[in-house]
């Protein structure tokens, strides 16, 4: 988007309202046009300015964050970007990401201090990412709510050629939507295991995972040390954690979270869980870059592509955020540019 993007802040908080509108003004394209103490004030001043994008508290009286999300994509989609404090309110901030907000920063607990300030460059990233979304992806964003009924539809049975053994996956921005597209397609026979690498903060991961299985034929859960990496589990990296994996002497694979590396960008890290599954598994692996901002999985898939294995994009036609699958076509590393709506099938065509 050009110029600069117009930003409504929506908080019960004025101390919260004042300090992101102070972290958002750091940036010369970004202005705060105006700020809400609940959903219902920023339904009114989101008619009034027609913001690019909108910041929205979860907690809030009057109407609540997930009140506001439905009513605002009702009305007039609009980037809207959740901020919370996550081990209270994970649920309902993975409900506003079901009625269409597109990312979500993690608030400090500490809201007196100056902790919240770290997290000023992330979220003056994520609003420039969502000025950037195409006005059609957010209207997608809030039609394509899933369904439980969605679970183990019925397929037509594709015959793969059995030329990998893992899948491994790294999505960012726009990934609780587009994993909740994907992962129920796959039937509850698929035969070899998948681990998916999501930037969400701590206290999401767990939950998100419970929400996707009851979503899928297989079994979906957050990823524990140790866990044996096995056909028919589709397992999620904790956040704060990386996920990587080692091999027994019996062969068996198992999975290995540690906060180190501490120098990534992100924890868990897609580059860190893709160069594992390299090294573990070589020329058998399928990594997936899907939509995200920024490039982590990047060096990742140059790993794969090192030792042989294949790489696969969310085409852009689909993504919400363009920028991790873009980084890796860019860069010459992609076997196959895929919509999300096609990718399923294509991954069932190599396992």
């Amino acid at each position: 988007m050009d110029g600069v993007l117009r930003v409504l802040v929506v908080d019960d908080s004025a101390y919260v309202r004042k300090v992101v509108k102070e972290m958002l003004s750091r940036s010369p394209f970004i202005e705060v046009v105006g700020t809400a103490r609940d959903g219902r004030e920023g339904l009114e001043l989101a008619k009034q300015l027609d913001p690019d994008v909108v910041t929205c508290d979860l907690i809030m009286p009057e109407l609540d964050g997930v009140g506001f999300v439905r009513e605002q994509m009702r009305r007039k989609p609009v980037p809207i970007i959740i901020m919370s404090i996550a081990n209270e309110n994970a649920e309902v901030a993975l409900n506003a990401l079901d009625s269409g907000a597109v990312d979500f920063v993690q608030k400090p607990t500490a809201l007196a201090t100056e902790k919240i300030f770290e997290v000023s460059n992330q979220l003056i990233d994520k609003v420039k990412a969502a000025g950037n979304i195409a006005l059609d992806r957010i209207q997608g964003l809030a039609n394509e709510s899933p369904k439980v009924e969605q679970k183990a539809p019925a397929r037509a049975a594709i015959a793969g050629n059995h030329s990998v053994d893992i899948v491994v996956l790294g999505v960012s921005t726009g990934g609780p939507h587009a994993l909740k597209h994907l992962i129920p397609q796959l039937p509850a026979d698929f035969p070899v295991p998948i681990a998916i690498v999501m930037h969400m903060p701590v206290g999401y991961t767990e939950m998100y995972a419970r929400k996707l299985d009851e979503l899928s034929p297989l079994t979906v859960r957050e990823a524990s040390e140790g866990d044996v990496v096995r056909a028919g589990i589709v397992l999620v990296a904790p956040a704060g954690r990386h996920l990587s994996f080692r091999r027994l002497p019996d062969s068996t694979v198992v999975t290995h979270l540690d906060a180190r590396p501490f120098d990534t960008p992100h924890r868990p890290s897609v580059d860190v869980m893709f160069q594992s599954a390299a090294e573990t598994f070589r020329d058998r692996v399928l990594g997936v870059v899907m939509t995200g901002m920024g490039s982590d999985g990047k060096q990742g898939c140059a790993w794969i592509k090192s030792q042989g294995g294949v790489v696969y994009t969310e085409s852009e036609e689909s993504c919400v955020v363009y920028g991790m699958p873009g980084s890796v076509v860019e860069a010459g590393l992609s076997d196959k540019n895929v919509p999300l709506n096609k990718l399923a099938v294509a991954i069932r065509e190599v396992v």
